[in-house]
């Protein structure tokens, strides 16, 4: 079939898998996003490396075609205790090292981190970045086995984010906000502590969330703003019985107290 998208009534899947199981699809995430960056000026993150990509601990939405050739929007789950900090680690410590310590806390029972959210605009004004990949993100989050999720948001994502239950983390930064990934722009820390509850979810978002969770493949024609589009949900994730989260809360305590020892050496010699 043709891959292009149906302007009108527009018809994809949005699948979910590890991201080492699925390099080509990774491959077409990254040439999207690269491009969406472009598009606002942005040329360098800290994930820019595409290290990502070859992470045991990184989880993988992406919004396709029914034929899998192209990708239109995508956004990630990195699980803390993979093989490099999460991306608001690698951020914000530069500018606030609390950030470990926080991390460190919540990861000893399972925490990951929502990033690398985008879509095309072939796709825009559908609910796609706003509305759906995180509701896709949280929900998977289940199945992973996490209990906390963290992200980093531009102003224009804190409200999606507050709506499945994230709070704003004042702990670190300034109130919760850094200047990134330049200096003109800000981003805020933001953390959903209940994965599977989602008490300060709102009602809408809470049932859509539980209704992803519940029905891990299925077809829905989604409404927003009297647009429609049909979404053939597939978020079960293949070969899940190859991960193991309690391995990788053991990996996420050794990285921290590595980084410790590594700060408590840079004071001596200050």
């Amino acid at each position: 079939m043709d891959h292009g998208l149906n302007k009108g009534r527009p018809e994809v899947r949005l699948r979910a898998f590890r991201a080492i199981d699925d390099p080509e699809t990774c491959a077409l995430f990254v040439e999207g996003h690269i491009s969406v960056l472009a598009n606002i000026g942005v040329t360098k993150v800290t994930s820019s490396k595409n290290e990502w990509t070859s992470n045991p601990a990184a989880f993988v939405m992406v919004v396709e075609s029914l034929d899998g050739k192209q990708v239109f929007g995508g956004a990630r789950v990195h699980v803390a205790g993979g093989s490099e900090p999460l991306p608001i680690e690698q951020a914000t410590s530069a500018i606030d090292r609390k950030v470990f310590d926080l991390v460190s806390e919540y990861a000893q029972h399972g925490t990951g981190e929502v990033c690398g959210l985008w879509n095309s605009r072939e796709i825009a004004g559908y609910g796609i970045g706003s509305i759906f990949l995180v509701r896709t993100a949280i929900a998977i989050s289940t199945q992973i086995g996490l209990c906390s999720l963290f992200a980093l948001c531009a102003p224009y994502t804190i409200a999606s984010a507050q709506a499945v239950g994230m709070e704003i983390e004042t702990s670190i930064g300034n109130n919760g906000t850094f200047y990134y990934p330049k200096l003109d722009l800000i981003a805020t820390a933001m953390l959903l502590k209940d994965v599977a509850a989602l008490s300060k979810a709102s009602e809408d978002d809470k049932q859509a969330i539980i209704k992803i969770r519940r029905d891990l493949n299925i077809t829905r024609v989604e409404v927003l703003r009297r647009k429609e589009i049909t979404i053939h949900y597939a978020t079960k994730i293949p070969n899940l019985e190859q991960w193991d989260l309690n391995a990788t809360i053991h990996q996420a305590k050794k990285t921290f107290l590595t980084a410790k020892k590594l700060d408590d050496k840079e004071l001596s010699i200050i």
